[in-house]
């Protein structure tokens, strides 16, 4: 195990999450890893003091009684006769309220009159993949495993690079859409950041690129070699430009500002 692997499993290994093989993995890497085993002995300094009993508040007296007090009304107001609702409809107002408080309200924009679709798409992508199970659909460090995972799922074959040694280091892959088409998203590290670096195949020869920044995160887009490019991270520009440049420099397709 590698130090991202052991980064990448560290709270769950901390709450117990992790099935043997995993644990027994994690728990040999800390042995002998100083800066991981100091990473997770700060986490673990942080769980508990979160856990303090001096946090919790008891709620005033005064408030309480007030929760607990019935308040006296007036003659009761009837109520008016609502129609039933089908429920298939309630049913999907139920799911969209869900979905409304389980994401992030800007997840659901709209883009403006004149946004770029893609980008907004991208986003919502990389936001929705690091919540919950998203990010990665096959977990590893190695190329040779992450490329073949996507033989027969899509109709290309994507360019997977390792570029661990750049600072940005493979960490995954999984299958993911835009703009309706089937896409490869590799994910990469960069040192606490992920970069989702999504690629599919383009319609004609078009070399355009783009740098656009929302929400906080960047975006990155270009062609080359028949495929679309679209690299997002919330990493300074100057490190995504990097990371690009670095999976470009063997093919040198065009990417300007």
């Amino acid at each position: 195990m590698i130090c991202d692997d052991a980064g990448l499993l560290m709270h769950a290994y901390l709450d117990d999450e992790l099935d043997a093989a995993d644990s027994a993995a994690m728990a040999r890497h800390l042995d002998q890893c100083a800066a991981c085993k100091a990473r997770y002995e700060t986490y673990t300094i942080m769980q508990k003091a979160l856990s303090e009993p001096s946090l919790y508040h008891r709620t005033p007296d005064a408030l309480r009684a007030r929760w607990n007090t019935p308040t006296a009304s007036a003659t009761p107001t009837p109520l008016p006769i609502r129609r039933r609702v089908p429920v298939a409809f309630a049913a999907a107002a139920g799911f969209a309220a869900a979905m409304l408080l389980s994401t992030p309200a800007w997840l659901h924009w709209l883009p403006s009159r004149g946004a770029n679709d893609v980008v907004a798409q991208v986003i919502s992508s990389h936001v929705r993949s690091l919540q919950g199970e998203h990010l990665m659909d096959v977990v590893s460090t190695d190329q040779h495993t992450v490329k073949p995972w996507f033989e027969g799922k899509l109709d290309f074959s994507p360019r997977v690079k390792d570029l661990a040694s750049e600072g940005f280091p493979l960490v995954g892959g999984r299958m993911d859409a835009l703009d309706g088409h089937s896409v490869a998203a590799l994910v990469y590290k960069r040192r606490l950041h992920v970069i989702n670096l999504f690629q599919w195949p383009v319609d004609g020869s078009t070399s355009a690129s783009a740098t656009t920044q929302e929400h906080g995160y960047t975006v990155i887009r270009w062609t080359g070699d028949g495929m679309r490019y679209v690299a997002i991270s919330d990493v300074n520009e100057g490190d995504l430009r990097q990371f690009v440049l670095a999976f470009q420099n063997d093919a040198n397709p065009a990417m300007t500002r």
